[in-house]
């Protein structure tokens, strides 16, 4: 099943626009420590520099999603959700005001009724918009992904087709390796490339509705790419996540699970800091966001609620914890200049320096 996101975006409609009585534009930056990364996670811009448009694999991250496929935390998320299109368009070497309006700009927006405050009712609506925005782009890119395999535009792409075109992209000569499946012949691969395969297959097979032919159509390749769309596909990730984390084989997580260090050794100072970091801030997100009920166990239930892009109770509570962040004056609210001076949390970027932009500004 599709998510309806596109109800969901009409139903809601354009937020208001910038009022030009926007004399409060003013503020000031605080340039915020940056969290560490785990060793294998990487920026959203760094993924998009590194990925090449003719990518046929599911990719990782999905934006909009609180955990990876790998079961990473999506360090991305609070940006993802807040800029929606617009993320990506605060660069480090973009020019500081320009920056700081354009960041205002989409403080009017989520400010719905002009009262120069964001209450957690408008961030919940403004995430959830932001979020139906990054289902809109992966149905985009899943229909031209399809497309590139769907050589006989017959509407339905196979399992060999698509195994085709995936080693073809591993450097293996198209030609060889459709002779090769036609002619019912072994292909030589690497075993990374076969284990790889074999994982897709489980995938391909996940995403085939009933009956199983290993056809997808249009739809089901979208929920083999994006799992997010599908509840069965998401069902299925959170089974996957689950399975690589869980110790005891309960298919549950406790929280020593949950937070256990990725694979690797500490070297150094630097590596120490990145894995204190990564047990905080997932001990954070086990406590505070997934166990549901409290009871120090996740269940493949809870880690399905929370991980649901279009869970309006979880979007409700990210907003909350968005506001937390930079509510400095415990009203509960986001105001433009709290906004402005935790602008690296929304926007990923350091706008200005915050004493120069105090004396500028001011």
């Amino acid at each position: 099943m599709v998510w309806p996101w596109v109800a969901m975006a009409s139903r809601w409609g354009p937020l208001v626009g910038l009022a030009p009585r926007c004399l409060w534009l003013l503020g000031a930056v605080l340039l915020m420590d940056a969290s560490a990364r785990p060793a294998n996670h990487t920026s959203t811009r760094e993924r998009a520099a590194n990925r090449e448009e003719s990518e046929i694999l599911p990719p990782d991250h999905l934006n909009g999603v609180k955990l990876e496929m790998d079961g990473h935390l999506n360090r991305d998320f609070h940006q993802e959700v807040f800029l929606g299109k617009d993320l990506g368009g605060f660069d480090e070497d973009t020019e500081p005001r320009r920056s700081r309006r354009k960041l205002m700009v989409i403080f009017s927006k989520v400010d719905v009724n002009s009262d120069r405050k964001i209450s957690a009712k408008e961030l919940q609506r403004w995430i959830m918009e932001k979020t139906a925005e990054h289902f809109q782009e992966a149905v985009e890119e899943s229909r031209t992904h399809f497309r590139a395999v769907d050589p006989d535009g017959d509407g339905h792409v196979s399992w060999d087709e698509y195994k085709v075109r995936f080693l073809a992209s591993k450097g293996h000569s198209e030609k060889e390796v459709a002779d090769a499946i036609r002619l019912n012949e072994e292909l030589k691969v690497d075993e990374e490339t076969q284990e790889v395969l074999e994982n897709l297959k489980d995938r391909w097979y996940q995403a085939d509705s009933p009956p199983v032919d290993l056809l997808l159509t249009e739809r089901e390749f979208l929920s083999f790419l994006h799992p997010e769309h599908s509840r069965g596909m998401l069902r299925f990730m959170v089974k996957e996540i689950v399975r690589d984390l869980d110790q005891d084989g309960d298919k549950q997580l406790s929280l020593p699970e949950f937070i256990s260090l990725p694979v690797g050794t500490v070297e150094n100072q630097q590596g120490q800091d990145g894995d204190d970091s990564w047990v905080r801030d997932r001990k954070r997100e086990f406590e505070e966001l997934i166990d549901s009920d409290r009871d120090g166990i996740v269940t493949a239930e809870e880690l399905e609620s929370y991980m649901d892009p279009m869970n309006e109770y979880n979007a409700l509570n990210e907003a909350k914890q968005m506001i937390a962040v930079a509510d400095e004056n415990q009203n509960q609210h986001l105001e433009p200049e709290e906004v402005l001076k935790y602008s690296e949390f929304f926007t990923g970027s350091k706008l200005v320096d915050y004493a120069r932009s105090v004396h500028e500004e001011f």
